[in-house]
């Protein structure tokens, strides 16, 4: 099966290239279509991915002006091939781990009326870039959190969810989530590891008020939307929601 995965960059030379190599290592799991969107790049962002690219033509790199995340992410999905039959996302400082496609992309294969897998996160404050692997002397957690990249979507979904909402300055991915379940597409919940979330101080979610607040947000119009609605659904049962505490450690 055709599966792109959506990869936004902005000035990540440091990571990038552990990124797109942590998606190359699963090319014998699907027909692979890596769509990155640099957005304006000042550093050597661009000039790793074509490396890679070199060695690896089922890498696409298309640049453009900043304009942030949200307009990166709509660009790559206007960048969908015709026969892309699967859809995922994978932010270019974080790691997908090794079998993660093989694993989900078996779900779809044997059920044609699926539409969505959601599976879990591991967020982890060391990532070795040489294994593609968590450090020995890392500390982690692992949930169903929201993340885009624990999704993999069928492109009928996709056309049926839209763009990304671009008024949104963090939070268009819990956005976008919510406005897929609320769909009510036909879903599982598998236990794969769908990311390594690397922590570290670049992070845009670093910025816990803008982060709050946008993320508020993202819910008040889920409850907005399916109050004009009633056909949409609620989403319960899900995400993993932890209290600040909980994460302390990473």
């Amino acid at each position: 099966m055709k599966l792109s995965v959506i990869m936004p960059v902005y000035n990540r030379e440091r990571y990038v290239g552990s990124a797109l190599r942590s998606l190359l290592r699963q090319r014998d799991a699907a027909d692979l279509d890596i769509i990155v969107v640099d957005d304006g790049s000042t550093d050597d962002t661009a000039a790793i991915v074509r490396s890679l690219i070199c060695e690896a033509p089922c890498i696409r790199l298309f640049q453009q002006e900043n304009g942030g995340v949200t307009r990166a992410r709509n660009s790559g999905l206007r960048q969908l091939r015709p026969d892309t039959e699967l859809v995922s996302f994978l932010d270019s400082d974080d790691i997908s781990p090794a079998g993660r496609f093989m694993a989900d992309v078996e779900l779809f294969q044997k059920d044609s009326g699926l539409e969505l897998t959601y599976s879990k996160m591991m967020l982890v404050d060391r990532l070795d870039d040489e294994t593609l692997e968590p450090a020995a002397d890392s500390n982690s957690i692992t949930v169903r959190g929201i993340h885009l990249s624990a999704a993999i979507f069928s492109r009928r979904l996709i056309d049926r969810i839209g763009d990304f909402d671009e008024d949104f300055e963090q939070a268009e991915d819990t956005d976008y989530l919510l406005r897929g379940f609320e769909i009510g597409p036909r879903h599982l919940l598998p236990d794969t590891l769908a990311l390594y979330y690397r922590r570290h101080p670049g992070n845009m979610t670093r910025q816990d008020d803008v982060q709050s607040r946008e993320f508020l947000r993202a819910v008040y119009k889920s409850m907005k939307r399916r109050k004009a609605n009633p056909s949409l659904r609620r989403i319960e049962g899900i995400f993993e929601l932890k209290k600040l505490a909980d994460w302390q450690f990473i």
